[in-house]
């Protein structure tokens, strides 16, 4: 009878699997990853690398493309074996997702060791992640923010903040763990808000001195603790802008990686159009103005290297289709144009 019970349970889960969709049953599997050592170490022979270089990842140029090479386990192996200690430098990998036939991606720092050899190899070059999130494929984005971001939480706690001891990363990077005290770190994120504010006819855009030259964005700011995402939007407009919010909306999240991995909360914010006069904040933005529709239409149309004028003077231009202020822009004109 044991044997029958036996039968029917495996049936019953083979039509389960199959009624799964692909989603879950990616999903499921990435999870026992994270949970089985030795699953993962296992996987990571047989997986794909993305490779990065003291955080910067590696990308190779195609004509006027720029890819992102997924590289198996055997070419990566191949060029870490040139290299002392080739076995450890595989195990320091972090997993990052899978394909839908469950091929896991994993990626794989390699600041300690020779750049150019690695640029030689494989014949291509690491670089920064703010330029690579310009060029690379929209698919490919996210996936470089979600690594920077898990290998930089990586790197920055190597040690428990209460035993001071090391802590120990397990195969997938899903946590790490400090042997003499017990306590499991989880990577975090930090919620970010940033918001387009409009008056009704006009949306409101600022930079930072640090921003490239006539590079324009939505306002932003990290939310303080005990903050509400609607408190925060009011907060921050009111600090960098001196504007007081009359109602607003949420719209959409990205993970962003910078200044390490954060969560944008995307909203639009509306003020009055009697009360819309900017008082910026100079500790916090070298500009902020008020940008019409035919304004930002322009704007959309301008890449960083066509907005210098035979003047020298520099145009206004936005960030790029991957993030989330491209997003916010583009639905208020949208909803100017309806």
């Amino acid at each position: 009878m044991a044997a029958v019970y036996q039968a029917l349970h495996r049936r019953a889960s083979s039509l389960l699997c199959r009624l799964h969709s692909t989603y879950v049953r990616k999903m499921r599997y990435l999870n026992k990853l994270k949970e089985d050592d030795s699953l993962c170490r296992q996987a990571q022979t047989s997986g794909t690398f993305y490779l990065f270089h003291n955080l910067s990842p590696f990308l190779q140029k195609a004509g006027k493309k720029y890819l992102v090479p997924q590289l198996s386990a055997a070419e990566t192996r191949r060029v870490l074996e040139k290299f002392p200690e080739a076995e450890q430098w595989m195990e320091k990998s972090v997993l990052i997702s899978c394909s839908d036939e469950h091929i896991p991606h994993f990626a794989l720092d390699l600041g300690a060791l020779e750049k150019s050899v690695i640029e030689s190899e494989f014949q291509g070059s690491f670089t920064d992640l703010r330029k690579a999130l310009f060029v690379v494929d929209g698919k490919d984005a996210p996936l470089l923010a979600s690594a920077q971001s898990l290998l930089r939480w990586h790197d920055s706690h190597q040690y428990c903040s209460k035993t001071g001891q090391p802590t120990q990363k397990n195969p997938a990077g899903s946590k790490r763990v400090c042997q003499a005290s017990g306590i499991t770190y989880y990577p975090q994120v930090s919620p970010v808000v940033i918001t387009l504010v409009s008056d009704g006819s006009r949306c409101l855009l600022a930079r930072q001195p640090s921003f490239p030259p006539g590079m324009f964005t939505a306002l932003s700011g990290f939310c303080d603790v005990g903050e509400t995402v609607e408190e925060a939007v009011r907060r921050e407009v009111a600090e960098e802008v001196g504007l007081e919010v009359e109602s607003l909306r949420y719209s959409a999240s990205q993970h962003w990686p910078f200044p390490s991995g954060s969560l944008m909360l995307g909203c639009h914010a509306l003020v009055g159009a009697q009360q819309a006069e900017i008082s910026i904040n100079s500790l916090e933005l070298e500009e902020a103005r008020w940008f019409g529709l035919e304004e930002i239409m322009e704007g959309l149309k301008r890449e960083p290297r066509s907005s210098k004028q035979d003047g020298g003077n520099v145009l206004p231009w936005f960030p790029p289709k991957q993030a989330i202020a491209h997003q916010l822009i583009w639905e208020w004109v949208k909803q100017q144009s309806a």
